[in-house]
């Protein structure tokens, strides 16, 4: 299974991509997009959605797996980096991944063991694990490798089952679900404007 792996940003977006074809997981790329000299939001948003199917058609992964947006007390950036995030889920939806989104504390505890873990520490958990030399310039990169690792881990750990039940919910949006949302739309018509 190849999973890219994105920590959503409208001024700095990691991106990863880990390939688990073989005995232990390598990393395919680690980068982030740099949008900080984009001035225009929209346009900011539009970027984020054409380089997420530019990585996906380059990389031909089989699911997404995105960090959740962290409740913080700032509401304007909270909403943008939700657009972010739907924005990269629509460019993986489009192509037809199965997507998974894990909150940032989930993240953290199947990385490190500790879900109040620093980015620093995550990093250097990761650099031990996987073995790369160079770290990247922006931490958003290794936070995308992350949530990439997460999805990996939850899914081939024999404990993952016991973790899954004791851990933050993750939502997850199987390729079906545009099937879902067809029947949610056809069940409540008075719900749709």
């Amino acid at each position: 299974m190849v999973i890219l792996g994105i920590d959503p940003g409208t001024q700095i977006l990691g991106y990863s991509i880990l390939n688990t074809d073989e005995t232990e997981p390598r990393i395919e790329v680690m980068d982030v997009l740099y949008l900080k000299k984009i001035s225009d939001f929209n346009m900011r948003i539009r970027k984020i959605f054409d380089s997420t199917l530019r990585i996906i058609d380059s990389y031909h992964p089989d699911h997404l797996a995105i960090e959740a947006p962290f409740f913080g007390k700032n509401v304007q950036s909270m909403l943008k980096l939700g657009r972010a995030q739907g924005v990269a889920i629509a460019a993986a939806m489009s192509r037809d991944l199965s997507i998974t989104e894990y909150e940032p504390a989930t993240i953290k505890q199947i990385v490190t063991g500790n879900g109040n873990a620093a980015k620093e520490q995550v990093a250097m958990m990761l650099r031990s694990i996987l073995k790369f030399d160079d770290s990247p310039a922006y931490l958003d990169a290794t936070d995308a490798l992350a949530v990439a690792y997460t999805f990996y881990m939850d899914h081939t750990n024999p404990m993952a089952e016991l973790r899954r039940q004791l851990a933050p919910k993750t939502k997850s949006h199987p390729k079906s679900s545009k099937k879902a949302w067809a029947s949610f739309v056809n069940s409540n018509p008075d719900r749709i404007n």
